[in-house]
């Protein structure tokens, strides 16, 4: 391997202090309201001039590495159900769909697409590509609300509105997990720009446990086995017999693939567990690994799929979605697409009569609208005065994580309640 990527992917204004960044996104923040100031083009209420409201949600369908094609599925059965229902204030909902292909040019066009048909948010959607789409979103004024978190960007865009933590709370609060739990811990992760940000991200949860920094091991992220990166992360952990090590394989929708290798290596090696984030590991993907994650711990943004907040979008996707086996209730894609429509939603709502356009929306959103999730997630807002002090994240709103286990084949709550992470991410070496 030659050279390194870059750690993180800010925009431009990376190398401010946390501060100075957070003042710049609020100068952004208010110079994307100023249409004619700043040359933002405003989006117009649903495009169509019928009082159709469009919104688009983007996701990576059929690739060879993360694939969230339950995303904008979600999406659209949510439509369904709010259309049958009146609407939104009277207003239909029209959802566009766009495959990103886990591409930088795809994830642009997607972004040029919303544009063009001027959606007034961009919702619930999933993309490893932010400074490719951030663009021609940002040029239009267009919010992106409810993304995945799966870059920084997503948490420094000033028209960025995050519903979770994104990767930064689920990588501090598994580190947290398991500095009270392992001894060595080593980290499997992509070979990506997106993968490249995840060591320094679990380190700062097990150093803020006492524990010493994981292992960081590259792996390909589309690989078809992964039986050498199983047997030299077991080396790794299993070094000091006197101690219980762990592996934290987080690679998408390659994790199974990788416990495939993994479980068939690890019987020549003392014991060892496992541990991942959600996201990479869910209940799905447990029941067809047999007991390989048998005893895992797993971090992850929401209550375990089988609480009962979840009952609302379970009865949406049985009404509106039944047989569609792209919908998985227990993928964290699909929940927090449900949140950020549910986030939409209450936002339009809080408009009453007046116009919907990309502008309104940022602009209640920004002056402190408060909304509530059914306890799904704290409650949110994105006023300055609601944003965290964690260091290169000045957008997060959401520092609580789940911490899940599996026993007897099933995910389920390690402990009641949330854990909030945001001290451990205010530390985070953002460098």
């Amino acid at each position: 391997m030659t050279g390194r990527r870059p750690t993180r992917t800010f925009l431009p204004a990376h190398h401010r202090p946390a501060k100075a960044r957070v003042l710049f996104a609020g100068a952004l923040a208010a110079c994307a309201s100023l249409a004619v100031g700043c040359g933002v083009v405003p989006g117009t209420t649903g495009g169509s001039g019928d009082g159709t409201i469009t919104v688009m949600t983007w996701a990576p369908q059929d690739t060879k590495a993360t694939n969230k094609p339950g995303m904008p599925a979600m999406a659209l059965a949510y439509a369904r159900w709010i259309n049958a229902k009146g609407g939104i204030n009277g207003h239909k909902l029209k959802v566009l769909t766009c495959n990103d292909h886990n591409d930088t040019v795809s994830a642009a066009n997607c972004a040029r697409r919303a544009v063009d048909e001027n959606a007034v948010a961009v919702v619930g959607s999933y993309s490893q590509h932010a400074r490719s789409f951030f663009s021609p979103l940002e040029a239009a004024g267009i919010p992106y609300l409810g993304g995945y978190g799966v870059t920084d960007d997503e948490f420094t865009s000033p028209l960025s509105y995050p519903v979770n933590g994104g990767q930064p709370a689920l990588l501090a609060g598994l580190g947290q997990q398991l500095a009270a739990n392992c001894g060595p811990v080593t980290l499997v992760r992509p070979d990506t720009i997106a993968g490249d940000e995840l060591p320094v991200l679990l380190d700062s949860g097990l150093t803020a446990g006492g524990h010493s920094v994981a292992v960081d091991q590259r792996a390909a992220e589309d690989a078809t086995e992964y039986t050498n990166h199983a047997e030299q992360a077991l080396r790794r952990v299993t070094s000091d017999p006197t101690e219980e090590g762990c592996v934290v394989p987080a690679l998408g929708d390659r994790t199974g693939t990788f416990m495939d290798s993994f479980r068939r290596a690890r019987e020549d090696y003392p014991t060892v567990r496992t541990a991942s984030v959600l996201g990479s590991v869910d209940q799905s993907v447990i029941d067809s690994t047999g007991n390989a994650y048998e005893g895992s711990y797993v971090t992850g943004w929401y209550p375990a799929s089988r609480d009962k907040r979840w009952k609302p979008m379970q009865d949406v996707i049985r009404q509106e979605a039944f047989g569609d086996n792209r919908i998985d209730t227990a993928d964290p894609g699909v929940q927090t697409t449900w949140v950020a429509y549910t986030a939409l939603k209450k936002a339009i709502e809080s408009l009453g009569d007046g116009e919907v356009s990309s502008r309104t929306l940022r602009r209640t959103l920004d002056d402190g609208l408060k909304i509530t999730t059914d306890g799904l997630t704290p409650t949110l807002s994105w006023s300055f005065d609601n944003l965290t002090a964690a260091s290169g994240f000045p957008r997060l709103v959401n520092s609580d994580v789940s911490f899940q286990v599996v026993r007897k084949g099933q995910l389920v709550s390690a402990r009641k309640g949330f854990v909030n992470v945001s001290k451990v991410l205010e530390t985070t070496d953002a460098s």
